[in-house]
């Protein structure tokens, strides 16, 4: 098997298996939490509490369902692309395979959420800081884009991105 196909099942395999744990978790949110006071965890940090999400982070945009799958379905096809087609089979780049595969898990978790239900079932809140209200999903698209910035201004150089993203110079 050739690394391509081997690192496409990798990346398939993972991303279902973080897509399901994203769902089973808004399943036992939806089951266990909807209708009901807050779970409280750690009072005054952190609890479980049920919301139904119609928008996108913070709650803005509320309703728009129809831009949120445009824009997801795009988004998805941008990572797989990344995916396959620009990061180097190298192991420097292993990292970069990470957070695409988190970003993709994210992005199609909360989507299947749009698409049955018409909202996003978010459940994690740190009463502490008042954070908004989030899912699993969110993490594994938070922790990848941090990801990207520590990996882009710590670990990358500017020859790595050219092998990711040649230039098209100029042939004189």
């Amino acid at each position: 098997m050739n690394r391509t196909v081997k690192r496409s099942i990798v990346g398939i395999l993972v991303s279902a298996v973080l897509v399901i744990l994203d769902q089973v978790t808004k399943s036992l949110a939806v089951t266990h939490l909807k209708g009901q006071d807050a779970f409280v965890i750690w009072d005054g940090v952190f609890e479980l509490l049920y919301l139904e999400n119609r928008g996108a982070a913070f709650g803005i945009m509320q309703g728009q369902k129809i831009i949120f799958v445009l824009f997801t379905t795009v988004a998805m096809c941008a990572i797989i692309w990344v995916y396959l087609k620009r990061i180097p089979e190298e192991k420097k780049f292993r990292f970069l395979d990470i957070v695409c595969i988190l970003l993709f898990a994210g992005a199609i978790g909360n989507l299947i959420d749009r698409i049955r239900m018409n909202y996003v079932v978010d459940f994690l809140y740190f009463v502490l800081i008042d954070f908004p209200i989030f899912n699993v999903a969110d993490i594994y698209v938070t922790v990848a884009a941090f990801g990207m910035i520590f990996l882009g201004l710590f670990y990358y150089k500017n020859e790595d991105y050219e092998l990711i993203f040649p230039s098209k110079k100029e042939k004189v």
